[in-house]
């Protein structure tokens, strides 16, 4: 399976880890994982006041902070794992990624759990990208 897992740094991106390490059909050596990190767009008004440069050095930054941790975690259960950073719309970009080409046969993501009464049970990025994706979704809550 080629498993694309959502992560953003959170405690929710260390459980979901913690339960794919715990579950051996999950994190195997049969399996090709792709970590995707999204970041919101910086306001236009902070965009326009910084050089091109600024702003990538701090997405850059910004996506080594999320994506570092994911990558040493994945080595030390000996897998091996791609990465794909992006900027835009949190749920739509994860939603789209994974539905791509047909690319991935699984999403993974944890779910914060919070927000209004109609994503009391998930986050609404959570219930966004349920929407939204074409592909199997499992989240860890």
């Amino acid at each position: 399976m080629n498993i694309l897992l959502a992560v953003d740094g959170s405690p929710f991106t260390k459980k979901m880890l913690a339960y794919l390490a715990a579950h051996e059909e999950l994190l195997g050596s049969g399996h090709h994982y792709t970590a995707l990190t999204v970041h919101p767009p910086l306001p236009a008004h902070a965009r326009a006041s910084l050089s091109k440069e600024l702003v990538e050095d701090y997405y850059a930054e910004e996506n080594q902070k999320v994506l570092d941790p994911v990558v040493k975690f994945m080595a030390t259960k000996g897998v091996a794992l791609q990465t794909i950073a992006k900027v835009g719309h949190i749920a739509e970009t994860i939603a789209e990624v994974a539905s791509a080409n047909k690319q991935f046969d699984l999403l993974v993501m944890g779910s914060h759990g919070h927000g209004a009464l109609a994503t009391l049970v998930m986050g609404s990025i959570t219930t966004k990208v349920l929407a939204q994706s074409t592909v199997p979704v499992m989240i860890v809550r």
